[in-house]
């Protein structure tokens, strides 16, 4: 058994949390380590703690919880920071979705208006990303920074531009969208193997194999004989009828955020408009607002098992491991043991030809004690890197422009590219209308 240190930013975020304490009592080579749990939410914080440490108990693996409000506090010898948190609001980001649509933004092929990576989101988690990379730097530098939370494009970017002495890596569970893939396909996961490279929320299956054995020819067989019925019987997901018509049009797959309805459904051209959007059975609003609403629900489930003791936590939440890749991923390091896991690099070794060098990609990664080493792809077409460098490189480039500089012009430059804004003065309105909201004085004064 390794013990190691693991500190969790942001650990109020349930889901992640409770997930992440799953995978680590299934994996006996990290029993006896130390997992120290801070939030600046207090009420977050005990019940997501409570309910870990009961899960712990119950599964009788033993694990060393601490918890704390204080962030410098639990980066005390940590071995890995797992950073989840978002230090923005669901509701801020929704609100200034309502001053967006006033401004005749909508939900299709708008990455920093109509998403999670907003505008004046990503302000904030970037200056974060700032100020919790200097704090590991000085106080546990030889700590692994597992980024989790969005923007992971422009955060993994930025902070290893600014600071390269720092070990991060970003990680994203778009990746397993690769076995629903297998299972509607009807093919056991253990038995097939794939390539995925791309940049965050812009991946492409380019390999997929089945026990050894092209498998593209079985997906092309489903198309051809069971997608319709798939569809007609309201199934979509990761076989959806827009990302089959991008397979059939670039001979890759778009895998996770890519092209579902959450990855600022892109592209915009499926989405124009209502009747486009039941043409394509897409429905991005639905899927927001029962994303939403999940999140909502599954806190609310936390807090009553975390106070009912009555409630066997592990009969609720089964010990079954999550295609989460945290706890494999600081196994690997910690005990080294190489596997290849997607995660998210800069394209040092251009891994991915086509992306710049200094810009994030999500790839293949030998994972083991000698660190996190890029594996080279055959990248991709060059139709789909095109869409990339215009819809994800460019804009991130221009996003950390506007942020480095706080330059006003840079970020009006940067919402110009929205499919949806259509001039200057609508782009000038929507913008200090964003600033003039009361908790956004930061924000407004930065890009002053």
């Amino acid at each position: 058994m390794k013990q190691v240190k693991i500190s969790i930013i942001g650990a109020g975020s349930g889901a992640f949390s409770l997930g992440l304490i799953r995978d680590l009592c299934l994996t006996p080579n990290l029993e006896g380590s130390i997992v120290h749990f801070m939030d600046i939410d207090k009420e977050r914080l005990d019940a997501v703690f409570a309910l870990c440490k009961r899960y712990a108990d119950e599964t009788g693996v033993k694990l060393e919880l601490r918890k704390t409000l204080e962030r410098k506090e639990a980066l005390q010898d940590a071995d890995f920071v797992i950073n989840t948190a978002l230090t923005a609001s669901h509701q801020h980001l929704q609100q200034g979705w309502d001053i967006a649509r006033k401004y005749g933004y909508q939900l299709g092929g708008s990455y920093h208006v109509m998403y999670d990576e907003a505008f004046w989101i990503n302000y904030y988690q970037l200056k974060f990303f700032e100020s919790l990379t200097e704090d590991i730097l000085t106080i546990c530098p030889d700590a692994w920074h597992l980024m989790v939370a969005n923007p992971v494009i422009s955060g993994v970017t930025h902070i290893l531009r600014k600071y390269p002495k720092a070990k991060v890596v970003g990680l994203c569970h778009g990746y397993s969208g690769i076995y629903e893939v297998a299972e509607t396909l009807g093919l056991e996961r253990e038995h097939i193997t794939y390539q995925i490279p791309g940049v965050n929320h812009h991946i492409w299956l380019t390999d997929f194999y089945y026990k050894g054995e092209n498998a593209f020819p079985l997906l092309d067989e489903w198309i051809q004989t069971k997608s319709e019925a798939y569809w007609s019987s309201g199934k979509s997901g990761a076989l959806s009828k827009k990302r089959v018509d991008l397979y059939v049009k670039y001979g890759v797959l778009p895998i996770g955020d890519t092209a579902s309805w959450s990855g600022a459904s892109w592209p915009w051209w499926y989405h124009s408009d209502s009747a486009t959007n039941e043409r394509w059975s897409e429905n991005p609003i639905e899927g927001w607002n029962h994303y939403f609403n999940q999140v909502s629900v599954n806190m609310g489930n936390i807090k009553q098992v975390s106070t009912d003791p009555t409630i066997k936590v592990a009969e609720v939440y089964p010990p079954t491991t999550t295609d989460e890749l945290m706890i494999p991923l600081i196994e690997s390091i910690a005990c080294d043991i190489p596997r290849v896991f997607i995660t998210n690099i800069l394209n040092s070794g251009e891994f991915v030809p086509g992306i710049p060098k200094n810009f994030q990609v999500e790839i293949p990664t030998l994972v083991s004690m000698r660190g996190i080493q890029g594996i080279q792809t055959k990248g991709l077409p060059q139709a789909v890197v095109a869409q990339i460098l215009r819809d994800r490189v460019a804009t991130c480039e221009i996003e950390l422009a506007a942020f480095n500089d706080g330059n006003l012009d840079y970020l009006k430059d940067l919402i110009l590219t929205d499919k949806w804004s259509l001039s200057t003065d609508q782009v000038e309105s929507f913008i200090q209308e964003i600033f003039a909201l009361p908790y956004h004085n930061e924000l407004a004064q930065h890009y002053k």
